[in-house]
């Protein structure tokens, strides 16, 4: 085969209509073979012909889209100097567009000998067993689609799983149900739009691993937070499992998608990859520059940093790893058009020696790049190592998943301790976490329950986690999930556990709706999901984890469109801008107010409580700061919202006629919406049921 010196840049395989350029990075490689793969699986080797700045390059002509290929690097097997380079083991491209393919777990995957130990060298071939890289096709069809850029205070995200979401649809073609072609299927888009969801936040698409503890368990890696390949979609959720088709049909869901007004963001994990800790397979990184793209422990290089809790982390003081990270980040938003990113463990990219810094290299590079600063940021503000719980710590550009939010709702609506202050800061956007950076309340991203943890109907269902399908003997996932069952353990049959616990979602669903910030809605929340008590259901790729269409709780599905319709009717639930709590123009009216059940303003007494659980809010729709993209002012109606998560019902009295003349009750979640005028004077009195929310209406 003709060998052309090719060039360094760009990195990966690049077909340019002619042939295709395959540039590798390995500081410490000795020599680079190019393996090329044909139909039935027989291998060619090529010897990279050139080097530039640690960059191995060549460029064959002729070669074409769909080409299988991968690397064996030859260098110093030196485990104790962080050192792993093993030409028996074929190696996927870090830069793969498309990867075909899964791990068939065999000894040879391993660089050492089970029976020698880690620091064995193994010349066992892998190539038989691994995944390959695959030459895509870079050309498609577009058709004038480009990034939505929808503000963020006009955003409700949706999480959800590509495969879980359509699997088990009945109104989806069987061959494309839980793939991309089946979340771009007409039915599947039009629920999202029906429901008032502006975008979605996928699960990991990048390329992952099943791993091996779980395929020897019969079970497989769900969510898929064991990255392999940071440019390739995942090739399983692909409905055309041709190599070269996986691109497409990605790129397809995203433009049907963007069709509807909503926008794709995608949950990345920059934080690791599937090669694990020192035990771990040879597939990628870890042959071809060990110690450069690895966090390795100083004093005894075998062994790895490990911020994540999966045996690894990226090495993200090195500039290819940085390089890396951006390189791909670049690729989705301008390749294949995706909107944002939420960052998995974003703590642990913050780490440049131990401590978090939250001006690392990373952010710094995000802050100044001309296309991913420009997209929606979100930061899982996080870690599994010390010190690396930073909620409201990320730079001014992120937004952030709000656990505080979550657990101080949660706590609230259960009936446990906590005070009245923190509720309403959480409420109103936590201006304490996100103000000091110049932030606004946006940075908040609001939640009541994620992938992670249990679903909204598990989470008023169950006291305890229930995970023995995992096969761990129920020691996995979190024994605080800070759920309550509302009176029985799990499935039962008692007209009023039943109620309480549909009156509880309702209550959460609300409170996250009306709550300044961002709401993201766990996808399935609104069909009553329930994954059985499981709470940490990573591995169970079956009907525990996939959406049960034909079971969904219709009423609560009525009742969350109708929310969503109304968050975005009402600007006044959706703020730019912090309140102020002030006197708007002289008046004694504010832009927000808060009462006791006698319709007094609260003092400062009354924020420290914590067995207080009831509360009213004033929020004035005539003092929205911020006028539209036009200029013109922003006004909205006045709402009274009322909360009462004691346990038994109570009378609250309404403001005197300074705040409102007049209230109309248009939700009540004791009740649901209201269809009939129900008028309440300045001053009168209202009772609200035990543990429900009341929302009044000004007019």
């Amino acid at each position: 085969m003709k060998v052309w010196p090719g060039n360094p840049y760009p990195l990966g395989s690049t077909y340019d209509g002619a042939g295709t350029n395959f540039s590798l990075f390995s500081e410490i490689a000795e020599r680079v073979e190019l393996c090329l793969f044909d139909q039935e699986g027989r291998e060619t080797h090529i010897d990279m012909p050139e080097v530039t700045g640690y960059c191995w390059h060549a460029y064959l002509p002729g070669v074409e889209p769909g080409q299988r290929y991968g690397y064996r690097v030859h260098g110093p097997w030196k485990p104790e100097e962080g050192h792993r380079c093993n030409p028996a083991k074929l190696l996927l491209d870090p830069y793969a567009k498309a990867i075909e393919g899964q791990i068939e777990w065999d000894e040879a995957v391993f660089p050492y000998r089970f029976d020698e130990g880690p620091d064995s060298l193994s010349d066992l071939d892998s190539a038989p067993f691994v995944p390959r890289s695959v030459v895509h096709q870079p050309h498609f069809d577009w058709n004038g689609d480009r990034r939505l850029q929808r503000p963020w205070h006009e955003t409700i995200i949706y999480e959800t799983h590509v495969k879980g979401f359509t699997a088990r649809h009945p109104d989806i073609p069987e061959e494309i149900r839980g793939t991309y072609a089946g979340l771009a299927h007409p039915t599947a888009i039009n629920y999202l739009k029906d429901l008032g969801i502006t975008a979605v936040e996928l699960l990991p698409v990048h390329q992952f691993i099943h791993d091996k503890h779980l395929i020897d368990k019969g079970l497989h890696n769900y969510w898929g937070y064991n990255s392999i390949g940071y440019f390739a979609p995942h090739n399983e959720y692909a409905a055309d499992q041709r190599p070269a088709a996986v691109v497409a049909e990605f790129k397809q869901m995203v433009k049907a998608l963007h069709q509807a007004g909503i926008e794709v963001i995608l949950d990345v994990v920059y934080n690791h990859t599937g090669e694990g800790n020192h035990q771990g397979p040879m597939l990628s990184f870890k042959g071809i520059d060990n110690a450069y793209y690895y966090r390795t422990v100083d004093d005894d290089r075998r062994y790895y940093m490990d911020y994540t809790g999966t045996g690894n982390s990226l090495h993200m003081r090195h500039p290819h790893v940085l390089q890396l990270l951006m390189d791909s980040l670049r690729y989705w938003v301008l390749e294949m058009h995706v909107d944002g990113f939420r960052f998995d463990l974003a703590s642990t990219l913050a780490r440049e020696l131990h401590d978090v810094d939250r001006l690392s290299a990373f952010f710094d590079l995000i802050q100044q790049d001309p296309v991913i600063s420009q997209v929606k940021l979100i930061a899982e503000p996080w870690d599994v190592g010390e010190g690396g719980y930073q909620v409201g710590n990320f730079p001014p550009v992120w937004s952030e998943w709000n656990g505080k939010y979550r657990d101080c709702a949660r706590d609230f609506w259960a009936g446990r301790d906590e005070t009245l202050g923190e509720f309403a800061a959480r409420f109103t956007g936590s201006s304490d976490l996100y103000e000091n950076t110049t932030r606004l309340p946006f940075a908040s991203i609001n939640f009541i329950t994620a992938h992670d943890g249990f679903t909204l109907n598990d989470l008023v269902s169950y006291d305890h986690k229930h995970n023995e399908a995992n096969g761990e003997d129920n020691r996995d996932g979190s024994d605080h999930d800070g759920s309550w069952n509302c009176g029985a353990e799990g499935p039962t049959d008692d007209p009023e556990i039943l109620a309480l616990r549909a009156r509880q979602q309702r209550n959460f669903i609300t409170t996250l709706l009306l709550s300044q910030g961002v709401p993201m809605l766990l996808g399935g929340d609104e069909l009553g999901r329930t994954q059985q008590g499981n709470n940490n259901a990573y591995c169970q790729d079956n009907e525990i984890s996939w959406f049960d269409w034909e079971n969904a709780d219709q009423d609560l599905l009525a009742f969350t469109r109708k929310l969503i319709r109304y968050f975005h009717d009402h600007p006044v639930f959706r703020r730019r801008r912090w309140f102020q709590g002030r006197e708007i123009h002289g008046k004694e009216i504010t832009d927000i107010a808060w009462f006791t059940m006698e319709g007094t303003q609260m003092g400062e007494e009354h924020w420290g409580e914590s067995f207080a659980k009831s509360l009213g809010v004033y929020l004035n729709g005539k003092a929205i700061p911020n006028p539209n993209p036009k200029g013109d002012p922003v006004t909205d109606d006045s709402f009274y919202i009322i909360f009462n998560a004691h346990y038994e019902p109570l009378s609250f009295n309404l403001p005197d006629e300074v705040w409102g003349e007049r209230w109309r009750k248009e939700l009540d979640t004791a009740r649901g919406w209201m269809e009939e005028d129900d008028i309440i004077p300045a001053g009168g009195s209202i009772e609200v049921e035990a543990r429900s929310l009341v929302v009044l209406r000004q007019g």
